[in-house]
This record gives structure tokens, C-alpha cells and sequence, in this order.
């Protein structure tokens, strides 16, 4: 299945979704676009962490969204989907910060240069940062080693992975969130981020 689902267009997985509701869908889509979306909510938010949380509460949004919208160009509606997220977030007075005066200028330009730049750098360090994350996943525990390698792979169901495992579905569900937690802190240590080399190690290793 993941294999039949690259070969589609952004398009055509969006209407498979709709119609199905697979999730296996928005994880290809997922897989192609958090470089974008990192860039975009980079230009507005300017501050990585950030960005990632934005990225992972975007992608949870979905979901939902998908579902709602008749969309022609995805590539297009996401990347409006992460700029009003972001505006939204600005617009809260705790992470509220001023845009400069020409962010609005030739905004298309500028998002393809800083996904460039992204891509650019991970291949540089790609062999690298892949090991490290490697190593950080070879420090979990068991449990949070199979967990992720189930979900996040082979993209079970809670269900499916707590067949498989025999831990229940909230325990799961805690062993995905402390591995997620333990990698991203295990990695920062080495100034990595999180995010990016997780989703491309899901990309490469599926």
C-alpha cells in the first residue's frame, strides 16, 4: 500500500482520503510536505520549536480538514493552511512577535529558498544525523522501540500495535509519546532537530 500511495499526486491521495479516511494517506502526505510546512512556519514564527509544534498541530488538523474542503492544488491550500495557523499564533500576546516590513514581499520565493536551504543541509549531514538517531533509538526501552517501529512503519493502529505487543491501548500510547520525548531529548543534546531527521528516517525506512 505505501508504495502504490507514492506513486499518487498530492490530489489524488487527498481524494482517496476523503472517500476512505486511511491514515496511511496522510502519513505520504506528511512525508512529502513537513519540509514545507517547517518553512513556512519558520518564516512567520522564527523560532524552531515552534515551528515544529506548529508542523505536528497542522498535520493533527487534517484530519479534520481534508474532510471539509474541496481542494484542487494541495501544495497551495496547505501552505495557506500554515500561514494562517501561524497568524493565529501571533496573534495570542505570549508568542505574539512583529513581522518585518518586506515578509510579505515575494513570499512564494522566499519559502522555496528556505526549503531549499533545508534540504540542502540535511543532505549534508543526512548520513550523520541518521546515525545519531539510530543510536538514540537503540536507548529506549523495549517497549518504546517496538511501539515506534510498529506505528511509525509499519503504521499500525493502536489497536493493531497492542495486539502485536500485548501492552494495552493506553500503554501504547505512552510508550509512543516517552519514545518520542526521550528521542527528541536525546538528540537536541546533539544539536539535532527532532522533527526533521525523524520524518526523513520514516521516509527512507518505510
Amino acid at each position: 500500500m505505501p508504495d502504490t500511495l507514492a506513486k499518487k499526486s498530492d490530489e489524488e491521495l487527498v481524494e482517496i482520503y476523503q472517500s476512505s479516511s486511511n491514515r496511511e494517506v496522510l502519513g505520504e502526505l506528511f512525508k512529502r510536505h513537513t519540509l514545507l510546512c517547517f518553512a513556512v512556519c519558520n518564516k512567520y514564527l522564527k523560532n524552531e520549536d515552534a515551528s515544529h509544534d506548529a508542523v505536528m498541530h497542522i498535520f493533527e488538523q487534517l484530519f479534520t480538514l481534508l474532510k471539509k474542503h474541496q481542494i484542487s492544488n494541495f501544495r497551495s491550500w496547505l501552505h495557506s493552511v500554515c500561514r494562517n495557523h501561524c497568524l493565529m499564533i501571533l496573534r495570542k500576546p505570549q508568542l505574539f512577535s512583529s513581522l518585518t516590513e518586506n515578509e510579505e514581499d515575494s513570499e512564494t520565493n522566499f519559502m522555496e529558498n528556505q526549503l531549499v536551504l533545508h534540504l540542502k543541509e540535511a543532505e549534508e549531514n543526512l548520513e550523520y544525523k541518521l546515525q545519531e538517531l539510530e543510536n538514540a533509538l537503540s536507548g529506549l526501552n523495549q517497549k518504546q522501540q517496538q511501539c515506534l517501529q510498529l506505528f511509525y512503519l509499519e503504521q499500525l493502529s493502536y489497536e493493531e500495535v497492542s495486539k502485536k505487543t500485548g501492552l494495552t491501548i493506553n500503554e501504547v500510547k505512552s510508550a509512543l509519546q516517552n519514545g518520542k520525548r526521550n528521542l527528541k531529548n536525546s538528540l537536541a543534546e546533539k544539536g539535532i532537530s527532532y522533527l526533521l531527521i525523524w520524518m526523513i528516517w520514516i521516509q527512507q525506512s518505510a
